[in-house]
């Protein structure tokens, strides 16, 4: 066997020690702490949590090559640490050792993550050679503890008015598969809404949206809804039939919901709807809020109106309803970013069409505190333009996303190209844009983690090593 090393990562978090170790010990906190840069899928899990004798198997990459990592729980201090240890996988060995040390005058504590690793030998151990494990540490562990700070602080704010019972459509897709383990981890109980036979062992509810029912005998008790299913707008071109689709999923399933919930005796308090920015249209360099027209022209344009308007019922029924206006989200598996990538590390990105069209992203962590903040804050009901204050012209992004990853940025895709290979899709999804203020959150006080382009796509793209104090032998 090579050559032991170590490695310390140390941040101190805003709980107690016991609160945090709740937080690691809760459904979803694996997925939560997993940063979007790596690929990984959990394949099974065998016994209980993070117990000594659990078991956790994931599909993951090394570099080019796939791997599957087989580790098991053996070590466990009830508030106070866990272990992991690598049974099969990449590594000669890995143990690693999660603790939380209380600093009793404070109310805080300290988060200390020491791996323990022996590098492989063959091709993967001249892939992981010199500094390049050492950096793959500090990224991972930077970001996973900047999520468990900010987490612990966003439940902290309204721990007063929980735990809560959440259901949540679409809970597979990009935003959904991030706040259910956002949410659990936080103390919540969620119940995902899905087609089909429902498991109630697995916290399921029965829903089709084509046919209208919804089973809500299910869903009685739940607090919230946490609406989010729809078909994938950029899927693929847009034949009549996929607009077809685009435009049934979002307003067939927002009504069919809206009326379920009006039907219930308990009804929920809040409906939280995804919602689309694209409301307002193509509008040049004007700057929208949330009060500004919506009779944007085009196709998106005229979905993002009918899905408001099917929320009506739950409305009329007296639920506190908040319409997300959602712009492009910002996240390394999936979407927008995850698209551009390849073109970009190649070497061969650049601005969309003429570069001057405003783009108003959203990062995934700020649309998941925002989803966050709808639920428990009263004052916000309508529409929230869900966006980040600081919205650029394309070529700005792609002129950012450019210097983040070290690539150049100057090959432009020209307008007549986008058109042709992505029709009506590409101009208003890619072409068109809009100038969005995300005026409602500011007022009511939300406060975003990653308001500015390059930090966004620093922390999703794992392009930083600030965050936790680091030792390393």
């Amino acid at each position: 066997m090579g050559k032991s090393h170590v490695f310390d990562a140390r941040t101190r978090m805003p709980v107690t020690a016991k609160d945090l170790f709740a937080w690691h010990a809760r459904e979803g906190a694996f997925e939560r702490l997993t940063p979007p840069w790596e690929r990984m899928e959990v394949l099974e899990r065998t016994g209980d949590g993070i117990r000594t004798g659990a078991r956790v198997v994931v599909r993951m990459r090394v570099g080019p090559i796939p791997q599957r990592l087989v580790a098991e729980h053996t070590a466990y201090i009830e508030d106070a640490m866990f272990q992991d240890t690598q049974m099969s996988g990449p590594f000669a060995k890995w143990v690693h050792t999660h603790r939380m040390w209380p600093e009793p005058t404070t109310g805080t504590s300290i988060l200390e993550d020491e791996v323990e690793y022996v590098l492989p030998v063959g091709t993967l151990g001249s892939l992981f050679g010199g500094g390049f494990a050492r950096r793959t540490l500090e990224r991972m562990f930077a970001y996973r503890h900047r999520v468990t700070l900010e987490d612990l602080k966003r439940h902290a704010a309204f721990a007063g008015q929980g735990p809560l019972t959440i259901a949540v459509t679409g809970a597979s897709g990009l935003v959904g598969s991030s706040l259910v383990p956002f949410l659990t981890t936080g103390g919540h109980t969620v119940k995902r809404m899905v087609r089909g036979k429902a498991d109630p062992a697995r916290n399921e509810v029965a829903w089709s949206p084509d046919t209208g029912e919804v089973d809500t005998d299910a869903l009685e008790g739940v607090d919230v809804v946490v609406h989010l299913a729809g078909v994938n707008v950029a899927g693929q071109r847009w034949t009549p039939e996929y607009k077809d689709a685009i435009l049934k999923s979002r307003t067939q399933g927002t009504r069919t919901l809206a009326e379920a919930l009006a039907r219930m005796k308990r009804k929920p308090k809040v409906l939280v709807s995804a919602g689309g920015s694209s409301i307002y249209g193509d509008r040049g360099d004007e700057v929208l809020a949330e009060e500004s027209s919506t009779d944007g022209k085009g196709f998106l344009s005229q979905v993002s109106r009918e899905w408001e308007a099917a929320a009506a019922p739950a409305e009329a029924a007296g639920i506190r309803v908040v319409h997300l206006r959602i712009g492009p989200v910002l996240d390394a598996r999936e979407g927008a970013l995850a698209k551009m990538l390849p073109a970009f590390l190649a070497g061969g990105g650049g601005p969309i069409g003429s570069g001057q069209q405003w783009m108003s992203w959203v990062s995934l962590e700020d649309l998941l505190g925002l989803i966050h903040f709808s639920v428990f804050t009263d004052a916000a009901r309508g529409a929230i333009n869900a966006v980040a204050p600081g919205a650029v012209r394309q070529a700005d992004f792609a002129r950012t996303l450019g210097k983040v990853l070290r690539r150049p940025a100057v090959f432009p895709v020209p307008s007549p190209v986008v058109r042709t290979l992505f029709g009506q899709m590409g101009q208003e999804a890619l072409l068109d844009g809009a100038r969005i203020a995300p005026q409602a959150a500011q007022r009511l006080g939300f406060a975003f983690l990653l308001p500015d382009l390059e930090s966004a796509l620093r922390f999703t793209l794992g392009r930083t090593t600030k965050g936790p104090e680091y030792h390393h032998s």
